[in-house]
């Protein structure tokens, strides 16, 4: 996955913020988070959805494609409740909040609604896990 993560930074760092392949069209960001045990600063690849009013705020999920386990990242994230994000060629700080509830299902199934991977992704967590929704707030 190394890998794999290190080709969407490259090719997102040298097209303004786009990405071919699958990802070809999809908004996508690049999450700068500090390893909760290690320490260690990571950046991740993530595919996004703009809230529908706020252009500050953008919600990521936590679907590690459909793994029964969440990712790493978001336990960094939610241990931190802060991070940077990489949107286009600028660089943000950022507020984190994990979405629940009804507002948090809202969200995911706008998402899955959009890019049917992630609704196969939810089937894959079924009875196994509820794949959080996180909301990154650009903050001054």
């Amino acid at each position: 996955m190394t890998d794999f993560n290190t080709m969407i930074i490259e090719e997102f760092r040298a097209n303004e913020g786009r990405v071919g392949g699958r990802f070809a069209g999809a908004p996508m960001v690049l999450v700068h988070h500090r390893g909760r045990r290690s320490g260690t600063e990571m950046v991740s690849p993530m595919v996004y959805l703009a809230h529908e009013s706020d252009d500050r705020v953008l919600y990521v999920f936590a679907s590690k494609a459909g793994a029964p386990e969440n990712p790493g990242w978001y336990f960094n994230l939610t241990s931190a409740g802060e991070a940077s994000i990489e949107l286009g060629t600028g660089t943000y700080p950022v507020a984190v909040r994990e979405v629940t509830g009804a507002d948090r299902d809202r969200i995911y199934g706008e998402q899955a609604r959009r890019y049917p991977g992630f609704a196969e992704y939810e089937k894959k967590t079924e009875g196994i896990r509820t794949i959080p929704v996180l909301e990154l707030t650009r903050v001054a």
